[in-house]
């Protein structure tokens, strides 16, 4: 069988255009299409064969790094969604891995080169009884943290996947140990049934405010209590917060499915959809609330998202929240998120951190 010659693969990037190649110099494939999540136009996304191989050029999308994953259509029809087969550069995310193409001048957080401590985690079991269940909560402490040093505590939605695919506690560590964060600890909430607990859910609520965040005080010395979530995650901090004021002193919220129904009908097929339109529109149709917190914000510049992001924005600066939205030049994943970490969680926490 004669050996294929060698074709060079793999994305190309400048500041105007990146471009794709997926060699196939027999041609065996029947087409090869671009999945991403960066707005490209949907006619504008299967590669053209010539000379070899497959290739795609794309004029720069608006972020400074683009995750994506390659459709194959094969000879006898069938399809395949793989990662980039000539792109080593892989990200992990919520639903498996992506290829990444990393564009000029994008910069990964200077705070992934410092040598971190990696800290100490407890489990706490905390009897729930609005959900019939116990929830089971890994707490992190800084190196060398007893339960009686009292710091900030984050309560952190979704808190294992933040930890593993954003790193949120090497963070933690690393701004404490190079001096630019106070020491804080973080509660890394599993989400359990997600779309159920995090969509403004009555019985969740109140298990996190009246059980799980009494007993996390309880457990660990605290200074002050930041809600911090993601998505849903982010949706049920700003419920729990907006249902029993004294839960939370501040929150960190990303990329919060704010759904509304002028930006958002599309959403209608989430199974929860029109409990979270309920939870959102009661924040916005209010004159105020008698707790408002700070409240940090971001999201991606082509999300989905954005919209209802800076209306919720809007609307709770109105009702007394000190509130800051920052957009990022990326879309809803976790790199995204970890990379909003520094400056604007760093700012929230050092500002509530005791003087």
């Amino acid at each position: 069988m004669p050996t294929e010659p060698a074709v060079q693969a793999g994305p190309d990037a400048d500041a105007t255009h990146v471009s794709f190649r997926f060699p196939d110099p027999c041609r065996r494939l029947r087409g090869v299409r671009l999945y991403q999540e960066v707005r490209v136009p949907g006619d504008r996304l299967d590669f053209t064969w010539s000379g070899g191989e497959w290739t795609l050029a794309l004029d720069r999308p608006a972020v400074d790094r683009m995750e994506y994953l390659l459709e194959i259509r094969h000879g006898d029809g069938s399809t395949e969604s793989v990662t980039d087969p000539h792109n080593p550069a892989l990200v992990p995310g919520a639903f498996g891995d992506k290829s990444v193409v990393e564009l000029p001048g994008y910069r990964p957080p200077d705070w992934l080169e410092i040598a971190a401590a990696a800290g100490t985690r407890r489990t706490v079991t905390t009897p729930a009884r609005a959900l019939g269940e116990d929830i089971t909560t890994t707490v992190w402490s800084p190196d060398g943290a007893q339960d009686t040093e009292a710091m900030p505590l984050l309560i952190v939605h979704d808190g294992p996947e933040y930890d593993a695919l954003a790193k949120l506690t090497t963070y933690l560590a690393a701004g404490a140990g190079a001096g630019f964060l106070p020491r804080a600890r973080a509660a890394l909430l599993p989400p359990g049934p997600r779309a159920d607990r995090y969509s403004a859910d009555g019985p969740y609520t109140r298990a996190l405010c009246l059980a799980l965040v009494p007993r996390l005080e309880d457990e660990v010395a605290t200074t002050t209590t930041i809600g911090m979530g993601t998505s849903l995650g982010a949706l049920a901090m700003l419920h729990a917060q907006r249902q029993h004021p004294a839960c939370f002193d501040a929150l960190f919220l990303q990329s919060g499915s704010f759904f509304h129904p002028r930006h958002d009908a599309h959403e209608r097929r989430f199974s929860q959809y029109e409990r979270v339109v309920r939870s959102v529109d009661t924040v916005l149709r209010s004159g105020g609330h008698p707790s408002p917190v700070p409240t940090v914000m971001t999201c991606g510049s082509l999300e989905e998202n954005l919209a209802n992001n800076r209306i919720m924005a809007r609307a709770l600066a109105a009702q007394g929240y000190d509130v800051s939205l920052h957009e990022v030049n990326d879309v809803h994943n976790y790199t995204a998120w970890r990379d909003a970490f520094d400056p604007w969680l760093s700012g929230l926490l050092r500002e509530m951190a005791p003087r």
